[in-house]
């Protein structure tokens, strides 16, 4: 009985490195994203020009 328990607590200690090292994954890629979105947000802001607004091109 006391072996089936130290195993068991070996495998919980296991699993919570995943959980753990699975959490820190998913923040960083929340991180990472949020920066994208800000970034594709900042594009879009600067292509909101209107055509009559456009320069026209070199060979005018």
């Amino acid at each position: 009985m006391e072996m089936l328990i130290m195993h068991q607590g070996r495998i919980i200690d296991q699993l919570n490195e995943v959980v753990t090292g699975q959490q820190t994954m998913i923040d960083h890629l929340t991180r990472e994203l949020k920066l994208v979105k800000e970034h594709l947000r900042g594009l879009a802001a600067s292509d909101t020009r209107l055509p009559s607004e456009e320069e026209p091109p070199p060979h005018y």
